[in-house]
């Protein structure tokens, strides 16, 4: 068998070897990876002139030159169907659109895999009621993201954390969220790590979701 092709269409810009590695370690030996942007030809000023208009239209992402940015989501979706085609063009066997927030449908999204769906789907299996914790990488997101994960017979709370935070920062973020005894904990961003998830697992004692790991292991079945 001709070896298989996993699509990843990033919400900024590629490359991304960070994300990239690590969909790569959960895929079948041999898989081709090819990544494509949203914001992919866009100049750092283009990019700033996208910014969100309010905490529902933030999105975190972090560019190739190691820069945070804070973008528009309605300009993501405007941009996202060019980037899916691309990607289908590429000769992509499975695609996943490498972001945890919730999308309407769009042009060129058959078959695509949302982390979202994962974790959502994840979550309500593993903690069919009691308090769930979500690490989200922006203050301002942090209501939407609760309104985004609210189900009867479960209780949200919610913590930022940036992504790029130190291993000092994510313990910090942990022992705020571990005063509310949480029973599950919901890394709800592409961008955390496992380096982080083990900081978060070992303060908080609970199991713990990340997304870009849950999301690989449903990739490969779809890859295998």
């Amino acid at each position: 068998m001709a070896p298989r092709t996993l699509g990843i269409a990033v919400i900024g810009q590629a490359p991304r070897p960070d994300i990239a590695a690590l969909f790569a370690a959960q895929a079948p030996d041999g898989t081709r990876v090819v990544m494509r942007g949203c914001l992919d030809g866009l100049a750092d000023t283009e990019i700033d002139a996208l910014p969100p208009v309010d905490g529902a239209d933030t999105l975190y992402t972090r560019l190739p030159s190691g820069r945070d940015t804070k973008i528009s989501k309605r300009a993501v979706i405007a941009r996202a169907p060019e980037t899916l085609a691309k990607l289908r063009a590429d000769g992509a066997d499975a695609l996943v659109f490498n972001c945890t927030g919730a999308f309407p449908p769009m042009a060129g999204d058959a078959g695509v895999l949302f982390p979202s769906r994962v974790l959502a789907g994840l979550a309500a299996g593993l903690l069919p009621q009691g308090k769930l914790a979500l690490l989200v990488p922006l203050p301002e997101q942090a209501a939407k993201l609760k309104s985004k994960w609210e189900r009867p017979g479960v209780d949200i709370i919610a913590e930022a954390l940036v992504p790029s935070g130190d291993e000092a920062v994510a313990e910090a973020a942990a022992l705020r969220l571990k005063e509310q005894r949480p029973d599950l904990v919901a890394m709800d961003c592409m961008s955390y790590t496992p380096q982080t998830k083990a900081v978060v697992k070992r303060v908080l004692g609970v199991p713990t979701l990340l997304a870009i790991t849950a999301t690989g292991r449903v990739l490969r079945e779809l890859l295998d």
